[in-house]
């Protein structure tokens, strides 16, 4: 008999292939599929109804993802909660109207049913998925101003996009986490092709390149941040990472520095760019060149449209919407308003430049911070950096930088060293009037930058 869920009947299929690396174990997809099974029996012994919201509190483990695939199989809408924080799992178990909570115990996941302390009835959105007999996902935004948005995602929908792959022997590491459009999307495509994705236990330079080197990774997705520590770091001339062919990059806006940087040290690397937001999925694209920003849209699920410089996209695996905000970034029509800007070209490619929320407004001129990041990181003093606006009395804002020096320089002379430098490359209003001296730039646990406003 089929399962719903048809990725598990392919596991089946795909047997003694490696699955995942786990703390340095090896799974086959058979052992997988065991453990699906395995839990799909803990899900019918403790009576969780098809249709019933169930939260993971978990990143990505071998038990995870077996207990994933079962709630799918069972019809649940799952909610994957990475958090270890009781206030962030609390708001996230209220949002998402959870029924019933997974957590660790002695290696194994243990279900909890919950009281949902609000109407009885679940958000139109939910409760047309289980009308509908589908599995759901629901994914939160970074909440990096305001409260995190909730989305619902149809994940019938979203796998049925992964079938029909070309079956191939690769191994990527899966650096997105578990809550993340991006790490589900490396999970359902490298499933889907009997693939193999290797764990790490922590997302730090070192874990990442000794995972390269002992497992021979052949992918590694990550963020320009990521990447920008990669390279500070020089692991990449202590571990061997020559098993890799492939650099994908996204989440943020790569600095051109930096990717010419990546070119040079990484010469037989191919450095993909990715791109996707946690409303549409991840898309398809393709980059001019390995040294270029510029990319096109290659997804047949996927239109896209340039209004007055912001991104706009309709897909068909776009969310069914927020369980707890407004639905004012979608059009009536089904445009999703990205808030990305972008920049085009006449033969149809399109560059992001940046957000919509960081521009810098310095007496009516437009500063993107990513702009000017990318000049000043070509500079021999700084190791890193990371430009914001602070407010101006007189020009409304005006732009400023934390700056990680190489070597001691005091606040005086890194101002002079980035005037001189900037002066032929960047109009007066872009240079930074404030420069603060740092150990690190601020980025959160997707190694995404976290601007200053």
């Amino acid at each position: 008999m089929a399962h719903h869920c048809w990725m598990i009947d392919s596991f089946v299929e795909m047997a003694d292939r490696r699955a995942i690396i786990y703390r340095d174990n090896l799974y086959s997809y058979t052992d997988l599929y065991k453990r699906i099974n395995h839990y799909i029996q803990i899900i019918g012994k403790s009576g969780i109804k098809s249709g019933s919201v169930v939260a993971i509190n978990s990143d990505y483990t071998f038990e995870a993802i077996a207990l994933f695939f079962a709630l799918a199989e069972n019809q649940n809408i799952i909610v994957p909660i990475i958090t270890t924080a009781p206030e962030e799992i609390a708001n996230r178990i209220e949002s998402a109207e959870v029924d019933w909570i997974f957590t660790t115990e002695d290696g194994e996941f243990r279900g909890r049913k919950l009281q949902f302390q609000g109407d009885s009835q679940k958000h139109d959105y939910i409760s047309r998925l289980v009308s509908e007999k589908k599995s759901g996902l629901v994914l939160f935004s970074s909440g990096s101003t305001g409260k995190p948005k909730a989305m619902l995602h149809d994940l019938d929908r979203l796998m049925d996009g992964y079938r029909g792959k070309k079956q191939k022997e690769i191994n990527t590491l899966i650096f997105l986490t578990f809550d993340h459009i991006g790490g589900i999307d490396t999970m359902l495509r490298i499933f889907s092709i009997g693939g193999t994705i290797t764990i790490p236990a922590s997302r730090q330079p070192e874990e990442i390149s000794r995972l390269i080197e002992k497992h021979l990774v052949n992918v590694l997705p990550s963020s320009p941040t990521f990447l920008n520590l990669l390279l500070l770091s020089g692991l990449h001339h202590k571990y061997d990472l020559s098993s890799l062919k492939i650099i994908a990059f996204g989440a943020e806006p790569m600095p051109e520095s930096l990717l010419l940087r990546l070119r040079k040290i990484f010469p037989n690397i191919e450095l993909q760019q990715k791109f996707g937001t946690s409303e549409t999925n991840a898309i398809k694209v393709t980059s001019r060149s390995n040294d270029s920003l510029f990319m096109k849209f290659d997804d047949p699920n996927l239109e896209h449209k340039v209004i007055d410089g912001e991104l706009w996209l309709k897909s068909k695996t776009q969310v069914l919407g927020y369980l707890n905000a407004s639905m004012e970034s979608f059009t009536e029509d089904g445009w999703f308003k990205t808030g990305d800007l972008v920049e085009t070209s006449e033969d149809g490619y399109i560059k992001i430049i940046g957000r919509n929320k960081e521009i810098i407004n310095v007496g009516g001129e437009k500063v993107l911070p990513s702009e000017v990041e990318s000049v000043l990181l070509e500079m021999d003093e700084f190791s890193d950096v990371m430009v914001f606006g602070e407010e101006n009395q007189i020009t409304g804002q005006s732009v400023a930088v934390e700056v990680v020096p190489k070597t001691e320089i005091d606040k005086r002379e890194a101002k002079k060293a980035i005037r001189r430098f900037c002066k032929d490359k960047l109009d007066s209003y872009k240079i930074p009037t404030k420069i603060t001296i740092v150990d690190q730039t601020n980025f959160g646990d997707r190694f995404k930058k976290i601007r200053r406003r």
